[in-house]
């Protein structure tokens, strides 16, 4: 019988928080480290037979390592995301079936969540999680002039992504051979011309990026526990 792994990303430089924090995957949020709240959400879920856990550096493994899920493995992370997804992916047991991937510097995704993720990828082999676009987006085009682009088609990608095992292991491997460079993890799926479901999420699940967001963040893990 196959198993589900999580991929449970931490392994981010922190380049933008601009020294607010030394680590954000470690950033304090209502007093447990950011990655706690990601790690607690795939727990609750039970979606995942174990966890992948990539790391930064030694001192960031040690510490991740106190609120780590079990059973772990702990990878090490590359230079850039996408080597980082590529090592994990390397770890992966035979008998793993599906894959999730997850940058814990998003903290708020939700336990029925991953259960619904769940649900859809044993259809349909792939499936992110997403929300719909609400700004005017506009195609800036050489010459100078703007294009519009039809806001009820774009959809704004998130972490969980969800995948056959086999399915983003070929997807990565392609792109690699490709020296193609990914945004997310979907964009490796779509060079096989394999479709992506989408699962729309209706809550607030933003990634940490700069020292503005902090406050922002505990504002909303208020209004979370609240709901």
């Amino acid at each position: 019988m196959s198993r589900t792994a999580a991929i449970l990303l931490a392994a981010g430089s922190s380049q933008r928080m601009q020294g607010a924090v030394e680590d954000k995957i470690l950033a304090p949020l209502g007093g447990r480290p950011l990655f706690h709240h990601s790690a607690s959400a795939f727990l609750a879920s039970g979606v995942a037979d174990f966890f992948l856990i990539v790391y930064r550096d030694q001192k960031q493994l040690m510490e991740l390592s106190a609120y780590a899920p079990t059973p772990a493995q702990f990878v090490r992370g590359g230079r850039t995301r996408q080597e980082s997804v590529a090592n994990a992916l390397a770890a992966l047991p035979p008998d793993t079936g599906h894959v999730f991937i997850h940058d814990c510097a998003r903290p708020f995704v939700r336990a029925e969540q991953l259960v619904a993720l769940h649900k859809i990828v044993l259809k349909e082999k792939a499936v992110v999680l997403a929300h719909r676009v609400t700004d005017t987006i506009k195609l800036h085009r050489d010459t100078g002039r703007l294009g519009n682009l039809d806001r009820d088609r774009l959809w704004a990608m998130e972490t969980p992504q969800v995948f056959a095992a086999e399915l983003i292991v070929k997807a990565y491997e392609k792109a690699a051979r490709a020296k193609k460079k990914l945004t997310d993890d979907a964009s490796a799926v779509e060079l096989l011309a394999h479709p992506v479901a989408m699962l729309e999420n209706p809550h607030p699940n933003p990634k940490l990026t700069t020292p503005a967001d902090l406050p922002w963040f505990e504002f909303l893990l208020g209004q979370t526990a609240e709901s």
